[in-house]
This record gives structure tokens, C-alpha cells and sequence, in this order.
């Protein structure tokens, strides 16, 4: 049953592929204009070169360092955020409405104005931390009510200190469902990244590239850079899927 499982999400997504494929074949004829949309043929060329240089692979290393830096800060401070307001319930009164306006900031202004604070290679990550961060608290403090359900009489009858009862009860059995989200929410760092450093021109950067494709009208080249940073999206959801199931599988 499992195996059958797999094998039908394996030919849905190489159906997904194709109508992606097929799509872009007919807006292709239908544009007619390589300025405006490249071949796919050209586009995979273009991939396969950039693969070979290492311009490339020093602005893949920075793009994904800065994805890893503001997945971390938000892991981090969401994580201990959520703990304080699943003991505290004014707490958590107090941070309903600031996590609301956190969700609701607008990206682009919030990296201009973070460009007249830091730099273009700084900025990127405080705005993707500041858009990951109430996408992780929700996460984890969905994950630490549901122990909380469970296990909160027990924590209550033995009297279990909130210290003990959160390192030795509520963070693990949270992590479990924690990390079956971080792989979307890692992916959607990955684009807030990159699009963060397209508004900055942030050097050795993806985003950067990209801003350079387009200054110079170079299509191919822009939509390669898209491709890649649609498959390495792909590629972390997988990475995190992966280790949600081996933790499941491993756990006591």
C-alpha cells in the first residue's frame, strides 16, 4: 500500500512536469519572441553554462548561506517565542496582534528601508527572518498545544516544573510535526531571499544575477537562474520531507 502510495505521488508530479513543459511550448509559439520568452532548449543550454562557472556557484553559496542565516534567526526566535506565550497566556494576548502585523508587512518596502539601515547583503535576510518568523511561531505553537492537550493534565498531577516540562516533553514531541512545515517554509525563504536580493543588487547573490539578466536584456540567462531557484526550492522541501520521516521512523 505504501509502495502504491509512492508511486502514484511519483507519476502525478512527472504529470505535473509535462503539463509545465507543454505549457511553456505553447506560450513560446504563441509569444514568438525571444526577448520575451526563450525556448526551453535555450533555457536548459543556459542553465547547463551557468552550471559550469564559478560566478555562479559563488552566488548560489551566498544566496543559500543567507536562506540558511534567516531560516535559523526565524527557527530560533519563532521556536522561543511560541514557548513563552504556550506558558504564558498574556504573553500570548501580546503577541497575537504583533505576529498579524509581521504577516502583513509589506516585503518590498520593508527591504528599501532596510537598505538605508544595513546593507544590500544584510537586508535580504532580515526581510526573509521577518517573513518566515510568524509562519514558524504559528507552526511550533500549533505543535506545542497539541502536547499541551495531551499531556498538560500529567504535566499539572507531578507537578513538572515549565522548564523540565519544555525541554524534556513539549520540544520534542513538537519537533516531529515542526519539521513535517519546514520544508515549504524553508522553500518560501528561499524565494524571499532571492527576491530581496533582486530589489538590492546584492552582490554574489542569485538575485543579483538575475537584476544583471534583466538589466541587459539576457532572457535566457534570467529564466535559467528562475529554473534553478525553483529546483533548489524543490530540493530543500525534499531534504526536509526526507528527515521528517527518518525522525519519524526513529522515534521511540
Amino acid at each position: 500500500m505504501k509502495r502504491f502510495k509512492i508511486e502514484k505521488n511519483f507519476i502525478f508530479s512527472l504529470l505535473a512536469v509535462v503539463f509545465l513543459w507543454l505549457f511553456w511550448l505553447i506560450a513560446y509559439f504563441i509569444v514568438r519572441n525571444d526577448y520575451l520568452l526563450p525556448s526551453v532548449g535555450d533555457t536548459l543550454a543556459e542553465t547547463w553554462r551557468l552550471l559550469g562557472t564559478g560566478e555562479f556557484w559563488r552566488a548560489f553559496g551566498g544566496t543559500l548561506l543567507r536562506t540558511l542565516a534567516a531560516f535559523a534567526l526565524s527557527l530560533v526566535l519563532g521556536t522561543g517565542l511560541s514557548i513563552i506565550a504556550r506558558l504564558f497566556t498574556g504573553v500570548r494576548a501580546f503577541f497575537t496582534p504583533v505576529i498579524s502585523v509581521l504577516r502583513s508587512l509589506p516585503t518590498v518596502a520593508i527591504i528599501l528601508i532596510l537598505l538605508l539601515w544595513t546593507s544590500p547583503a544584510v537586508a535580504p535576510v532580515i526581510v526573509s527572518m521577518l517573513v518566515l518568523l510568524p509562519a514558524v511561531y504559528a507552526a511550533v505553537l500549533a505543535a506545542l498545544d497539541e502536547v499541551h492537550g495531551e499531556y498538560g493534565e500529567l504535566i499539572r498531577a507531578f507537578r513538572v516544573s515549565n522548564r523540565r516540562a519544555v525541554i524534556k516533553l513539549y520540544l520534542p514531541l513538537a519537533a516531529p510535526p515542526v519539521l513535517g512545515q519546514a520544508g515549504g517554509i524553508f522553500s518560501l525563504g528561499l524565494k524571499i531571499t532571492v527576491s530581496g536580493e533582486v530589489l538590492a543588487s546584492t552582490y554574489r547573490s542569485l538575485g543579483g544575477l538575475m537584476q544583471e539578466a534583466k538589466m541587459y536584456v539576457q532572457m535566457p540567462a534570467l529564466l535559467a537562474l528562475t529554473l534553478v531557484t525553483v529546483l533548489t526550492g524543490f530540493l530543500l522541501e525534499g531534504l526536509c520531507r526526507l528527515a521528517y520521516r527518518l525522525l519519524v521512523r526513529w522515534r521511540p
